[in-house]
Formats: structure tokens, C-alpha cells, sequence
């Protein structure tokens, strides 16, 4: 992989955090690997809202690895975080699935269906698919297997001997909550997804308790499992710790320093893990960047744990477009996996390497997917030929694969909007769509359509599951005898040309120049004059001219690009219903 460049003019926002991070981790723990963190809470379905949370230290850690440092990137699985909630729309789970409220993600079961052994299982299995075909390398850390198997004992007795002082910081920020604004709902396509959603979410318990005073650990009641609980009494020197449940009414006392049923609450477990992994780099969403909120806090807290806050760049919402027909994530939002069926890898680790992490961004399930795969493929010619800019080669660089090489690409990435109208025109028959991919080019024929795979897949997957019914393409079975017997001299004439021209240009770039150039012809112009050589008015006549062949082949105004659907179409079907 090329390495990026590093000068002042040409370094992008990764290099800047790299080298922030390299002189961070230098000061802080010379020798030892650069750590960079992210934390997801499989909850639910993990949303590209979430993935910017791995993304961001995935790029910023690539880099520094780039450069010849060792790094770990690291994900810490929030899957010891209580069930909150029943997620709406996820398949196979129903009402019933509220009695598990409380518990830990790992003890509530999977939905019907699943292979998996619990809910935190299911929905992580789904992410770490996506983060594979993505080319991101982490190592993968169960706050379950952490908490359950006493790693943390000594840091959650720390905070309990310290529990006066992580008191006074957060009381610094505790004030009256002001009643909530009714927000209205916005559509699923017009949604942003908050990239913290999930992992220790703004406005959860910090651990204050009643007359016992403040403790900043929540057991796991060993009665129903659930985190309903207060801790009543605690002794500093025996370690010994009483609780009740308020769910089931159960009690208990316990030796702190046996137990391993419980976690520290979330704004003081986030630092903890800071100064225990070491982390260097670890960004933050909008709603944990606000005063007094987790990322704020706990860089005073973490002090207390013998360690440092994290270098943290707030970042932003990602927008999702054009999402009515979200089968996968009905009632929710889109997830990596669901983004992966309609593009390639590259592309999507484009969306978010090009943006700084402040800067919200949208990605398209709809017609807009087209537009951006054109941009995508002439930077690509641009990087080819080196005509590209600094920032833009970078982005590029990053988006095509990693330190550890380039990720499988189409060997021919033929355009997107192509791939995809022959996909819609011939639906899912592989022989036509061969036939047609063949066309494109005489000279240099498509031998398989494997050639231009994962990419039409990609295509013919946004297809079937985004494009509207009413906005498929269906082709005429039967010429429209009425229009053809109705069209005046003129339409007759341009159908004239457009027949007599199509054997010569049998090309998806000689039919281009034919249907482009048959209102040029008749209005007395070459068929190769410029736009700068004719009059507006011919724009309005080819205009008319490609309505006028839509109605004929599909029977509607507007088509797949003309080019591509005669191709589709056939010769022989096309001359057939264009009344030769």
C-alpha cells in the first residue's frame, strides 16, 4: 500500500491524529504498541450511526501502523450493559422479550431463529461480519468475560475505597433535569444516526444511591439477574456489601472481593478501562462531548484510576437517504450489513475516511447511491492517471484497503448505473445480463460475469430491495400501435434515423452518439456538434425525442439511461417496437 503523504500541504485529518497519537503514546508509554479504543453496545441492531465509533481509531490506528508503529485497536463489546429496551422491528422478537429488562445483554436470550447463544451474541455476529469484509483488524474485548471472570476486582474495589471523591466530580454536574421537548419523529429516511447511541448513553445511572451514600458499582441481583438494585451498606475493610432488589425483593451480602456479579456504572467503568488499557485515541459522539456528560467526566475521573484521558475528537451524526424499503431493518435503522448488500467495501470506507470526524455526512439507499459511485469511479481514473488532489489521493489510499494490503476489488468496475439498470431490465436472468455486459464493449467483451462482480451484485441487491415497484423497468410486450400511427412526420423521421443507425453503433457508446445525435441531425446540425455549437432548443427536441422512445419500450416518460436499455432491449426487439 502506498504510504500517504505526510507534508503540511497534504496531510488529511487521519494524518493529523496519527501524529498527535505517536507523540501521545511516545510520552505516555514509550515502547509499548499505540492503543486506540472504540466500544459498541450490541443492544441491537449496530447502525452506521455506531460504526463511525470504530471507523474513526480504525483509520487514525491503519495509519500509525503505516508508518512502522505496532498498534492495538481495540473494541470493547459493552455486552455486560443492561437490556434497556425492546428494539422495535427486529424479527423474531415480540413483547416478552421486556421481562429480560434489566439483565445483561449476555443473559437475554437471542431472538427465534438465531444460532447464536444470547442477544449480545446475535447482534454482535452481525457487526463483526461487516468489520471483516471492511478490512478492519481489532482485538475484540467481552465486558462480560471481563467483569464475570474478576479482571476489574481490583479497579472496582479502587473506586469503592474512592467512591467519596468520584462523588464530588459528579456532583459538580448534577443538576435538576429540565422537562423533555416533544420532538417530532422524523422518517427513517430522513433520520440521523447518533454515533454513540448505545454504549453508556448520556442520562444514564452514575450510581447515586440513598441513605447509604454514593456508590459508583451496580450488582447484578443473584436472585432475577437484574440491575434494579441498591447497595445499603459497604465496608471498606472486609469488602463486605449488602444490596436489595427492588424487581424481585431479594437481598444479600457479599464479599466485594469474591463477587463478580456487577459493573461499575458507566461513568466511571469508561475512565476506568481508559487508564487500565492504556488508550491513547478513543473518539466520542455528540451526545458524550456535551459538559458534564460520560467523556467530560471521565476525564477527571480517570485521573483517580493513575491515568490520562484519551486524545477524543467529538464526532458527528451520519445521515441515512432513501431507506422506504429497509426490509432488513424495518421499524429501525440501516446497519453496516444492510449497506454492504448495495456497495462495495471501498465505497463505504470512502463515506467515512473523506469526512473529518465533525463533519455529519449521508449515506444513500437511493437513486443518490448512482451519483456518489460516479464520483467514487472518477476519482479512482484521477488517482490512475495522478491527476488527483493531495487530500483526495489520501481518502482514496484508505478507502481501497489497508496496511495490510488492498481489499478485493471488481476486476472490472463497470458504472454502477449501468450495472444497475441491466440488472432491473433483465431481472436476475445472468445469460441476458452477460449479453447485454457484453455489448458494452465489442472490442474487449465481458468473458464472465464474474468480471464484474462483487459489483453487480451489489447493484442488482439495491434493485430488488430499494427501488419502488412503480419504478421498475418493464419492457413492452407489444408495440403501442396507437402512438406509432399517431406521430407526425417528424417523430417518424427521427425513428427513421434512430433504426438506420443502430447495426453501426451496436456499442454503449455508439448507441450514446445515436440517440444524442438523431435531433442534432434532423434539425440540420452533425451529429458530433458540441453544446456550444447549437441552439437550446435542440435540448428541448432531444428531450422530447427520449420521451418518445421510453413510452415505446417501457411505456412511461422516464427509463433506465437510453443506451443502456436499447442494449437490453435487443436489436431485434427494439426495431420490432419501435414499428420497423
Amino acid at each position: 500500500m502506498p504510504i500517504v503523504a505526510q507534508s503540511t500541504e497534504t496531510t488529511d485529518w487521519v494524518s493529523r491524529f496519527a501524529d498527535e497519537v505517536i507523540e501521545e503514546s511516545e510520552r505516555r508509554a514509550p515502547g509499548k504498541p499505540v492503543v486506540v479504543a472504540s466500544g459498541l453496545s450490541p443492544s441491537g441492531p449496530i447502525h452506521l450511526g455506531n460504526l463511525r465509533e470504530v471507523m474513526t481509531p480504525h483509520l487514525v490506528a491503519d495509519e500509525v501502523r503505516r508508518r512502522g508503529h505496532r498498534v492495538r485497536h481495540l473494541i470493547s463489546w459493552d455486552d455486560y450493559d443492561r437490556y434497556r429496551k425492546v428494539p422495535a422491528g427486529v424479527p423474531g422478537v415480540d413483547e416478552t422479550w421486556s421481562e429480560h429488562i434489566g439483565k445483561p445483554l449476555t443473559s437475554v436470550p437471542a431472538p427465534k431463529g438465531s444460532a447464536h447463544p444470547n442477544w449480545a451474541e446475535h447482534f454482535k455476529a452481525a457487526m463483526v461480519e461487516s468489520l471483516a469484509e471492511m478490512g478492519v483488524e481489532f482485538d475484540g474485548i467481552s465486558q462480560t468475560a471481563q467483569y464475570t471472570s474478576g479482571v476489574y476486582r481490583e479497579q472496582i474495589l479502587h473506586a469503592m475505597r474512592h467512591r467519596g471523591d468520584i462523588d464530588a466530580i459528579l456532583g459538580q454536574y448534577r443538576t435538576k433535569k429540565a422537562p423533555a421537548k416533544k420532538q417530532q419523529q422524523k422518517p427513517v429516511d430522513e433520520a440521523e444516526l447518533e454515533a454513540a447511541e448505545g454504549s453508556g448513553a448520556a442520562g444514564e445511572d452514575d450510581g447515586s444511591s440513598g441513605a447509604a451514600g454514593y456508590f459508583p458499582y451496580k450488582p447484578y441481583c443473584g436472585n432475577c439477574e437484574k440491575d434494579f438494585t441498591t447497595v445499603t451498606s459497604y465496608d471498606d475493610d472486609s469488602t463486605e456489601l449488602t444490596y436489595a432488589c427492588t424487581a424481585c425483593g431479594f437481598s444479600e451480602t457479599v464479599r466485594l472481593n469474591e463477587f463478580n456479579r456487577g459493573k461499575l456504572v458507566w461513568k466511571v467503568d469508561w475512565p476506568m478501562r481508559w487508564a487500565y488499557e492504556g488508550v491513547i485515541f478513543e473518539p466520542s459522539g455528540v451526545d458524550h462531548s456535551s459538559p458534564g456528560s460520560s467523556f467530560q467526566v471521565g476525564g477527571q475521573i480517570v485521573g483517580i484510576f493513575g491515568g490520562e484521558q484519551p486524545i477524543g475528537p467529538m464526532y458527528a451524526f451520519v445521515g441515512i437517504s432513501g431507506m422506504a424499503k429497509m426490509s432488513s431493518s424495518k421499524g429501525g435503522v440501516p446497519t453496516p450489513g444492510d449497506a454492504l448488500k448495495i456497495m462495495e467495501p471501498q465505497l463505504l470506507r470512502w463515506l467515512y475516511a473523506r469526512r473529518r470526524p465533525n463533519q455529519s455526512f449521508k449515506i444513500a439507499f437511493d437513486q443518490e447511491i448512482q451519483r456518489l459511485y460516479d464520483e467514487w469511479d472518477r476519482l479512482d481514473a484521477k488517482v490512475d492517471d495522478g491527476s488527483a488532489l493531495p487530500g483526495d489521493v489520501a481518502a482514496h489510499s484508505r478507502a481501497v484497503g489497508t496496511a495490510g494490503g488492498e481489499l478485493p476489488r471488481t476486476p472490472r468496475p463497470l458504472p454502477y448505473r449501468t450495472l444497475a439498470s441491466v440488472a432491473d431490465i433483465t431481472g436476475g436472468h445472468t445469460d441476458q445480463a452477460l449479453r447485454i455486459l457484453s455489448d458494452l464493449d465489442p472490442s474487449n467483451p465481458l468473458g464472465s460475469l464474474d468480471e464484474a462482480r462483487p459489483r453487480y451484485d451489489k447493484a442488482e441487491a439495491w434493485i430488488n430491495n430499494h427501488v419502488p415497484a412503480d419504478q421498475r423497468t418493464i419492457v413492452r410486450a407489444e408495440p403501442d400501435a396507437e402512438l406509432l400511427k399517431s406521430l407526425d412526420e417528424q417523430g417518424q423521421r427521427s425513428l427513421r434515423l434512430l433504426l438506420d443507425g443502430l447495426a453501426a453503433n451496436w456499442s454503449l457508446d455508439g448507441l450514446t452518439h445515436l440517440v444524442y445525435g438523431v435531433p442534432k441531425v434532423q434539425a440540420g446540425f452533425s451529429a458530433d456538434a458540441t453544446p456550444k455549437e447549437l441552439p437550446p432548443e435542440i435540448k428541448t427536441a432531444q428531450r422530447s425525442f427520449f420521451a418518445l422512445l421510453y413510452h415505446l419500450l417501457v411505456g412511461r416518460d422516464t427509463g433506465p439511461r437510453l443506451p443502456t436499455l436499447l442494449l437490453a432491449v435487443g436489436q431485434d426487439r427494439v426495431r420490432a417496437l419501435l414499428g420497423e
